[in-house]
């Protein structure tokens, strides 16, 4: 019994022996790394050195205890780089492919089409171009008319209408809020834009023609409204609500196709309520909507 031990205090004695000089040689290394460390702060590796810890993050689960030059997320972002710049060459196209480019000569004679004559179509430009001997198809001239340079002067001329008559405008919008069903609730809201203060504000789940009218009346009764009404082009009002403002004693004002920029008192009332309010609740129904609603309207 007393030779078993003896035996195996031996073999642990032994294995501790065979590791003591990789473990002084670690230590003394660390400790020298430490030193260049604390001596120059920021050492300059090279690709190399890159693809080595890389190469160590791949096959050492351990290669962080032993990592002091750098952070760890450092060798993983060395990790993602080249994870980058392997599918960069490897996806690197040696010919063009796909559809043709469109000449930059062909881009700005569209462009100057565009603007010198607004009510042309993309029909009526394409064949001014075929005369000209320019083979294009009526689509990509389409698509290329969406980018076409706006006219300022219009812009100009919008701005200067608002700002000059702020005291007898008021705009209406929609805008949507998701409940915690997964429904959908449309906000109703009217502002004036003299003092941005809300006129109106509403909560339903089916809007329509009907149903704006009678929010309408609700917040100009007696003809108390303003001069001018300004809203979108929304399918929501369709014919019946331009009529209704008109009887009212309003003037409607549309804002163009795609421009929110237009109704930009409204908008930025809806960044506001979302950045607020609703970004920070989820609504239940349309009772709750409404009452968180009019409790911002109140400290808005």
């Amino acid at each position: 019994m007393a030779n078993m031990f003896g035996l195996l205090l031996g073999a642990i004695l032994r294995v501790f022996r065979t590791r003591r000089a990789p473990l002084l040689e670690n230590l003394v290394l660390r400790q020298q790394l430490a030193a260049l460390k604390r001596k120059r702060r920021r050492p300059r590796l090279t690709a190399f050195d890159k693809a080595f810890w890389v190469l160590a993050r791949r096959f050492w689960s351990g290669w962080k205890h032993a990592l002091i030059v750098v952070t760890p997320e450092t060798v993983v972002r060395w990790h993602r780089a080249g994870f980058r710049l392997y599918w960069k060459v490897i996806s690197k196209v040696r010919r063009p492919i796909g559809r043709r480019q469109t000449p930059k000569q062909v881009r700005e004679l569209i462009f100057c089409m565009v603007a010198e004559n607004p009510t042309w179509g993309a029909p009526r430009i394409h064949g001014e171009l075929l005369m000209l001997g320019f083979d294009i198809s009526e689509r990509t001239i389409s698509r290329w008319m969406k980018r076409a340079p706006r006219d300022p002067k219009r812009t100009e001329r919008w701005l200067a209408f608002v700002r000059n008559h702020r005291e007898v405008i008021a705009a209406m919008d929609f805008f949507t809020v998701p409940t915690m069903t997964f429904g959908m609730l449309y906000c109703f809201f009217i502002i004036n834009h003299d003092r941005r203060r809300i006129l109106h504000c509403n909560v339903t789940r089916h809007p329509g023609s009907p149903w704006i009218i009678q929010q309408l009346r609700e917040a100009f009764p007696y003809g108390s409204g303003p001069k001018y009404l300004l809203f979108d082009r929304d399918a929501k009002y369709g014919m019946e609500v331009p009529i209704a403002v008109c009887s009212m004693g309003l003037t409607p004002l549309r804002t163009s196709f795609e421009s929110p920029w237009q109704n930009g008192v409204a908008e930025r009332w809806v960044e506001s309520c979302r950045r607020d309010l609703l970004d920070h609740v989820i609504a239940l129904n349309e009772r709750h909507l409404k009452r968180l609603l009019s409790e911002y309207i109140r400290y808005y």
